[in-house]
């Protein structure tokens, strides 16, 4: 009798023993679980807010450009205001459009490391359209003059990168001369010719352009 009341004992022993490493089992999953949901639940908030910043921080290099030749500006690519605004003068004009003749003729006055070496420039670039207002001889004529050629595209520039409340004046350019900007409010005009701002205030990496309909002689 005895014996059997101690094989009674030890097996619900056992069983209690079995049932209670279960228990903690089972608590141990449930612990792990909720740990492992709380990470991933944080990483997913962390990424989505990286993201967020991210989208944020796009900016608009055209935001503060005015004129109403701006439209003309590509939308996106090298030749946009975001593509233009990463590269240096010279680089970012050969990327847009409207400037393909100024670019041929700074390429043949050999200016392109002049300019786009420069630390801070004010460029007033003449449209295709402006260089069609010139006599096709005489425009072949200062073409094939170098001495000449340089003289007018460096009439175009001067020193400093110029915004709309510092661009009325006159400046002194870099090819020596004085250049006049008449105007205010978003509204200006240039040299004796009174070359109209189509597009002004443009970024380059090393540059402000300002995109006129006239070629400006010096």
């Amino acid at each position: 009798m005895k014996l059997n009341k101690f094989t009674r004992t030890g097996s619900a022993v056992a069983s209690m023993a079995l049932l209670l490493g279960v228990g903690l089992a089972a608590c141990g999953s449930e612990d792990t679980g909720a740990g492992s949901g709380s990470d991933s639940g944080s990483k997913t908030s962390e990424s989505t807010e990286s993201t967020g910043s991210s989208s944020e921080e796009t900016t608009d290099a055209g935001a503060e450009t005015f004129g109403e030749g701006c439209k003309l500006i590509p939308a996106d690519g090298a030749g946009s205001f975001n593509g233009m605004s990463t590269a240096p003068v010279a680089s970012a004009a050969s990327a847009n459009p409207l400037l393909k003749t100024l670019v041929s003729a700074v390429g043949e006055a050999k200016l392109v490391d002049t300019l786009n070496g420069a630390d801070a420039l004010t460029v007033f670039a003449p449209t295709d359209d402006a260089f069609k207002k010139i006599p096709k001889a005489d425009l072949n004529a200062v073409m094939a003059d170098k001495k000449m050629l340089t003289k007018v595209l460096t009439h175009h520039v001067v020193a400093g990168q110029l915004g709309p409340d510092e661009i009325a004046g006159e400046h002194k350019t870099l090819a020596g001369d004085m250049i006049e900007v008449k105007g205010s409010d978003e509204k200006f005009t240039v040299g004796k010719e009174n070359a109209k701002v189509l597009c002004g205030n443009i970024p380059t990496a090393n540059a402000t352009v300002y995109v006129v309909d006239t070629v400006l002689m010096p």
